[in-house]
């Protein structure tokens, strides 16, 4: 769940869908969190939310792009994110896609399946 704050802004290599999801998870969990406290002291879970939503933003696209990687994709794809509906679609598709079998040009399989 964390691999993503370690690497915090490695743009390259490969991550498996269990880390994207997982740090997905991660900053869902977060936003329910800042929500409640918004409704119990207004003013902290606003401001605590923008405190968080600055802290994983970084790490939030390079796990993305890491992921579009390890499908064989370029990160340049993140930019589907930018275009509303049919590329939330798109995106979506990609960071669920299964990993490329073996090695590819960014780095080694992260399942170590076909890497010898």
């Amino acid at each position: 769940m964390f691999t993503a704050f370690r690497k915090y802004a490695q743009f390259e290599g490969r991550s498996r869908r269990k880390e994207y999801w997982l740090f997905v998870l991660l900053t869902i969990l977060a936003g329910i969190v800042f929500n409640i406290i918004d409704l119990i002291i207004p003013f902290l879970g606003t401001v605590g939310q923008i405190i968080f939503n600055l802290a994983t933003l970084i790490p939030g696209i390079a796990v993305a792009i890491r992921r579009f990687h390890d499908t064989g994709r370029s990160g340049w794809n993140y930019l589907w994110c930018l275009l509303p509906i049919v590329g939330w679609i798109i995106f979506l598709i990609y960071t669920c896609q299964d990993s490329q079998y073996g090695p590819n040009q960014y780095g080694a399989n992260p399942k170590g399946m076909g890497n010898q």
